[in-house]
């Protein structure tokens, strides 16, 4: 464990400063897992699991390696843990059948393990088992298929099954890694007496990088404060990695004198600064033949690995593109390519992000396809299977303005020749979607993009066909985007929104968080286009649920005078009032003349406010659509009906269009 740790430890960091900061920031998970592994304390239980959960370069390989570097030399689980059998993903992936013992001996010299000794006593035995949401099988396996038996092969799902329900070795400690996206497995051994502990860079600990890295108070505080206002910026710097990216960016063009607001605004030119300043560091020269073979190298590998579906790249990947060991120590050198920390002599980038831009500038620099050798493997573990090319178009949509293209062209001498052609085909595909509403089902991942590109005058020209459009908003970063290129829609008249997560929290009995109070600035925003968009005329919120406060700040929007909006569909919405705010609002409006109810929560309460608003002589509703509702409900209707049905001829003349079932 020794050797096989402190390899991937070398291996894995960026050097004393991120040693520091990780001993640092996992100080409390450390405390955890010391508490949770003790028997004699009261946040430990039998048989327990620790499950540490984070997303993509989180930090929990480096957690695991940080605790078992401190158990190796005393400084944890001392007199607790005395053997330790630690089994990734992709380990697992390459076994088919195996014993316990087998296991357990498998980074033994010589698998000579002494099994009896280890299984003579279970409680301190610790297991980890590292990326199980990378497992190439299920582990729904039926409970007679277990086994007892610690010599016996069996095959390796059924193994694993069998000591996670203890069946073997009776007794030892699980530590389970896992990114967030395999919960299944995660639910299946979940016990109410387990530990869970989610790994994120929290804006404390964000805060803590950014001074320690910079160790320059203005700096720091400069750097913070342009992340804090872009929250692109701040989704981004959520994951480690990106922020050694961010800062390092930052701090070189603060040596340079310029001003970070205007040169890193989005994460197309953190990238494209990054990799400009990192393989042009050894050399005073700005355009260098090698530097820009070197790209084109880099990019090529980028791009035929998503393609292929390969992350993790052998040698003879690296020399299929034309890299020489001294390429592969300059990109290590600069934190380009790492060694990888799962696959045993294999290389990736310093993060996916990272391939992805590379593979951006690819397509634009038209380089010719290359076949790397490990993307005709037959077999691919689900980490490395990429299908999901959104980010790759969004940043090939922040290549497209010039600014950000200049930073690459300017220092390797290099052209960009797709790029023309590229905008030319977004517009006219565009503008053929304009004619097929159908074929574009939301527009989120197309805002995303033209956020990244910011050129006023492309943005308008990709979203004027658009009539109709619909955004899914689930943090504060989607609102920021989708309010960017609605302000540009001229020609929208429908608009279907939904809003998820967002606004779930209660009310604070003090001040709400930062967060919280840009979601509803946000919200104020996206809520003030409903009357200042002349075209908008219906407005269909779905799947949402809305809180008090944007409860409140919607009705507002709804019965101001200013409000263009005809028709109104709620469908699936759940609201701190019950919607007694949204119908008042809509006793207010002069505009809307429509209104469609489906699958709410509808109360006899509700009926009967309903009846209220339609006596009210400013209200304009003279078509309401209730779908699904409860059969009590029926007899209400005439009611409601009779309530309406002397206000005007027009009104009379509608009653076959009301109510519709």
């Amino acid at each position: 464990i020794r050797r096989k740790v402190t390899l991937r430890w070398e291996n894995h960091t960026f050097g004393e400063f991120h040693y520091k900061f990780f001993c640092n920031v996992a100080s409390d998970v450390l405390y955890v897992l010391q508490l949770a592994y003790d028997s004699t304390s009261c946040y430990s239980a039998n048989d327990l699991n620790v499950f540490l959960i984070g997303d993509r370069a989180s930090g929990k390989t480096m957690t695991i390696n940080l605790a078992v570097m401190k158990w190796i030399s005393g400084e944890m689980w001392q007199n607790m843990i005395s053997y330790v059998v630690h089994l990734t993903s992709h380990e697992i992936n390459q076994m088919t059948d195996s014993s316990l013992a087998e296991l357990i001996a498998k980074d033994w010299p010589d698998g000579q393990a002494p099994i009896a000794d280890i299984l003579s006593d279970p409680k301190k035995l610790l297991f980890i088992l590292e990326d199980v949401d990378n497992l190439r099988f299920e582990l729904n396996v039926n409970e007679h298929a277990l086994c007892s038996n610690s010599t016996q092969k069996v095959p390796i799902p059924i193994l694993l099954v069998s000591l996670l329900k203890r069946q073997m070795a009776p007794g030892c400690w699980f530590l389970i890694s896992s990114r967030p996206t395999r919960e299944e497995n995660i639910k299946m051994f979940l016990k109410t007496t387990d530990c869970y502990v989610t790994l994120q860079l929290s804006n404390e600990k964000r805060e803590l990088y950014f001074h320690c890295f910079f160790n320059n108070r203005q700096r720091a505080s400069t750097a913070l404060m342009l992340v804090h206002d872009n929250e692109i910026l701040t989704s981004l710097c959520r994951v480690a990695n990106l922020c050694w990216i961010t800062c390092t960016v930052l701090n070189r063009q603060m040596d340079k004198g310029h001003d970070p607001q205007h040169c890193c605004e989005t994460p197309t030119d953190l990238h494209a600064h990054f990799l400009a300043d990192a393989l042009t560091s050894e050399a005073r020269l700005t355009a260098n033949q090698y530097h820009l073979g070197l790209l084109k190298r880099l990019c090529l590998l980028a791009a035929g690995g998503l393609f292929l579906s390969t992350l993790n790249f052998s040698g003879e990947d690296l020399r299929c593109v034309g890299f020489t060991e001294a390429d592969v120590s300059v990109l290590q050198a600069v934190n380009i390519l790492l060694p990888s920390s799962t696959h045993k002599d294999r290389y990736k980038f310093i993060h996916l992000n990272v391939q992805e831009f590379c593979a951006a500038i690819a397509f634009l620099m038209a380089v010719p396809n290359c076949l790397i050798p490990s993307g005709g493997r037959e077999y691919k573990e689900k980490r490395e299977q990429y299908c999901d090319f959104n980010q790759v178009f969004t940043f090939i949509f922040g290549l497209l303005n010039e600014n950000r293209r200049k930073i690459l062209e300017t220092t390797f001498g290099c052209q960009l020749p797709m790029v023309e052609s590229f905008r030319r085909y977004s517009v006219e595909y565009m503008k053929h979607l304009g004619r097929d509403q159908e074929k574009l089902t939301h527009h989120g991942s197309l805002f995303y993009c033209l956020f990244e590109n910011q050129e006023e005058e492309f943005v308008k020209k990709v979203v004027n066909p658009l009539k109709e459009v619909t955004v899914y908003l689930q943090s504060n970063k989607d609102m920021m985007v989708s309010l960017y290129c609605l302000e540009y829609c001229c020609h929208l008249r429908t608009f279907k929104l939904s809003v998820q997560r967002i606004f779930e929290y209660k009310e604070p009995l003090v001040r709400p968080t930062a967060s919280q109070m840009k979601s509803l600035v946000y919200w104020r925003e996206i809520c003030s286009l409903f009357c200042t968009m002349d075209t908008l005329w219906e407005l269909h919120l779905f799947d949402s649920d809305l809180n008090d406060i944007s409860e409140r700040i919607l009705s507002k929007a709804l019965e101001h005078s200013s409000c263009k909006l005809r028709t109104l569909k709620l469908s699936y919405i759940s609201t701190a009032s019950g919607f007694e705010e949204l119908l008042k609002a809509l006793a207010r409006n002069r505009s809307v003349i429509y209104l469609s109810l489906n699958c709410t929560s509808i109360s006899l309460n509700m009926f009967s406010l309903l009846r209220e608003i339609l006596d009210k002589p400013t209200c304009q509703i003279s078509h309401l659509r209730i779908h699904r509702s409860a059969q009590w409900l029926t007899p209400v209707i005439p009611t409601l009906w009779e309530a309406q049905a002397g206000r005007s001829p027009e009104v009379r003349n509608s009653r076959p269009a009301w109510p519709t079932w």
